[in-house]
């Protein structure tokens, strides 16, 4: 499985990769929006992590639009990882189309857990 992880925090980036590559996950990590649309594009990533507050051209809202509205990636499930954890980022972030929200800071286990939660939900949506 081919993931795509937005965070603009060394150490979070970090964790989550080695988090993931440990469990079997190809990883592609950014720092910012500009290089994860870039990067979904060549990848087409089966899943993306995402923070919101990143810096450069693309915050978090605007990468997930912008996936959306890309063919290769209008499907792709998307969690976000933020530290905003307040309603009206929750429901920005379903709106701009995101399937989870997992409020920072977080526990190894519990992104796992949304991870397979996210792809047990997807699989289960009709192409």
């Amino acid at each position: 499985m081919r993931v795509l992880i937005m965070e603009d925090d060394d150490s979070i980036r970090r964790m989550v990769t080695v988090l993931l590559e440990a469990r079997g996950f190809q990883v592609v990590a950014t720092s910012n929006g500009l290089e994860a649309i870039e990067r979904a594009g060549v990848l087409t990533p089966d899943l993306c992590v995402l923070d919101l507050a990143v810096p450069g051209a693309y915050d978090g809202y605007e990468v997930i639009q912008r996936l959306r509205a890309t063919p290769n990636t209008a499907r792709t499930p998307i969690i976000v990882l933020s530290a905003r954890d307040e309603e009206a980022s929750r429901t920005r972030v379903r709106e701009a189309g995101a399937e989870s929200f997992l409020a920072k800071p977080f526990s190894p286990g519990a992104l796992l857990r949304e991870i397979e939660s996210v792809r047990q939900r997807s699989s289960k949506r009709p192409p």
